[in-house]
């Protein structure tokens, strides 16, 4: 059970992980293949594109029922 604050409405794919236990390489590919959370696009000092995830109550929900805990 993943317990968070009412009032948060929005969570960032590090929250998330550290929430769920999943870990970062696994979280992304889930949420790509499942079509959970959002791309924000944060441009970096560089000029590169650095994507970051979030995440609704509701991603984070369903995140816990597909995606188990990560051993490694």
């Amino acid at each position: 059970m993943v317990r968070i604050k009412s009032s948060q409405k929005t969570f960032t794919e590090t929250e998330v992980s550290t929430l769920t236990g999943i870990c970062l390489d696994h979280l992304r590919g889930v949420a790509r293949n499942k079509h959970l959370g959002t791309i924000a696009r944060a441009a970096e000092a560089a000029g590169a594109e650095a994507e970051k995830w979030l995440f609704t109550n509701s991603d984070l929900m369903i995140l816990t029922v597909l995606q188990p805990r990560c051993d490694h």
